[in-house]
């Protein structure tokens, strides 16, 4: 049975939704739990497919896993296991960062070609490069990486371009080596400075996460001790972010709770210069819809810039928005595939190039059957549907739960009309 989405569009929203943790921080948590000789307790995890199928890894190699509500319980005694098992893998991206872990743990580690969502690129050479260096020996076969050392050591790695996994994983691996690992162009964003405040609290030596150099000392084989504290799932600043654009649209008003605006500075700004109304508080927002969308243009980057996961989203906003924009995905070169479907929509978007789009509005959305291609494609999908007159079908919705929890009791209880359908 292949769940689906029956979208009826042009519903109001108003009300609070209180965001979750961070999926991509929740998932680096539990890999770090391969660092620990005792129990890891990681709080305010988001029960979606991504932590489901990182479980599946986890338990796989050895691991006890439990969950009490929106607690997670890691016992990584029984951890032996080697070998990522490729079928789950292929569901899920982050399941490399995995490697850093059971490498400086096993000093050995299998790996496949790793799955997840299909929008462009993304280099693993980074990742063997900083192994490499690190005194690994590397062999690559038709189904993945062998990769084994049994004596991991400290090395500077510089990184050609910025990877967000790429740094979390020779992070993780260089806590426990032997000497000092100095990763630079490394990236910012707020889940690195969150798991590395809570490593170092364990027993790790980490400074700099945050910024673009970040030094480890390692320990040496020594495993980390978590002594019953607990790891707090930072708010998802994407999650955030998609509820601030549905209000943008639709919101009568919509407060979001829990959440860190300070995280989403850029996308803020970008909205308030398009006419929409925010106001703020410490750990909160409210959003209302704008009377008149004014066109924007926006460019992806690291953070602290415009996130290439909220770029979707902004699409579909600026369908609505008075004038024309352009798009610019420099991240993914493939994140710009779901033009189409919307344009079947009544949107009116150009292509430019693989990384560049123009959107022209504003434009009345229609309502139509679309399948999901990606996470955050598959949410910036069912934004439009509920923009947009009339019914939508919005299939392949694992992918948009993969991301966001309950998506559809949550946003029905603002107002929206959205209906799982199984076929």
């Amino acid at each position: 049975m292949f769940p689906h989405f029956i979208v009826q569009g042009g519903k109001w929203l108003e009300g609070e939704t209180r965001i979750n943790g961070a999926k991509n921080a929740a998932l680096k948590s539990m890999a770090a739990s391969l660092l620990f000789k005792d129990k890891l307790v990681i709080e305010n995890i988001p029960l979606v497919e991504d932590i489901k199928r990182m479980s599946e890894l986890l338990e796989n190699l050895g691991a006890d896993i439990k969950i009490e509500g929106k607690t997670m319980i890691i016992n990584p005694e029984k951890v032996g296991g080697k070998d990522i098992d490729p079928e789950i893998a292929k569901k899920i991206r982050a399941s490399v960062v995995l490697t850093g872990p059971i490498l400086a743990r096993e000093k050995e580690v299998f790996f496949p070609h790793p799955g997840g969502c299909v929008i462009g690129k993304r280099p693993i050479d980074f990742f063997i490069e900083g192994w490499s260096a690190m005194g690994a020996n590397i062999e690559e076969t038709k189904s993945g990486y062998r990769i084994e050392s049994q004596h991991m050591r400290g090395a500077e790695i510089v990184f050609k371009n910025i990877s967000v996994t790429a740094t979390e994983t020779l992070m993780m691996t260089a806590v426990l080596a032997k000497g000092k690992t100095i990763l630079k162009n490394a990236a910012c964003e707020p889940e690195i400075p969150a798991l590395a405040e809570f490593l170092n609290q364990c027993g790790a030596s980490i400074k700099g996460a945050g910024t673009h150099t970040i030094e480890i000392e390692g320990t040496e084989g020594t495993l980390l001790e978590s002594r019953g504290k607990a790891i707090k799932t930072i708010p998802d600043r994407i999650e955030t972010g998609s509820f601030l654009v549905l209000g943008s649209l639709l919101g009568k008003p919509i407060k979001i709770t829990e959440c860190s605006p300070e995280d989403i500075a850029v996308p803020i700004a970008i909205l308030e210069q398009a006419g929409v109304e925010i106001e703020k508080g410490g750990d909160w927002l409210r959003v209302t819809a704008a009377k008149r969308l004014k066109s924007v243009d926006i460019k992806t980057k690291e953070y602290p810039g415009f996130p290439t996961d909220l770029q979707s989203p902004f699409a579909v906003l600026m369908t609505q928005a008075e004038g024309e924009c352009m798009v610019f995905e420099t991240v993914f070169e493939g994140r710009l595939n779901y033009v189409e479907d919307l344009n079947r929509m009544g949107a009116t978007i150009t292509t430019c190039d693989p990384h560049r789009v123009l959107v022209r509005g504003k434009t009345e959305l229609r309502g139509r059957e679309i399948e999901s291609p990606d996470i955050r494609a598959g949410l910036a999908f069912l934004i439009a549907a509920m923009t947009a007159k009339g019914e939508s079908k919005v299939g392949n919705i694992y992918q948009i739960d993969r991301g966001y929890e309950r998506i559809e009791e949550r946003l029905n209880a603002l107002g929206a009309s959205i209906q799982r359908v199984k076929s």
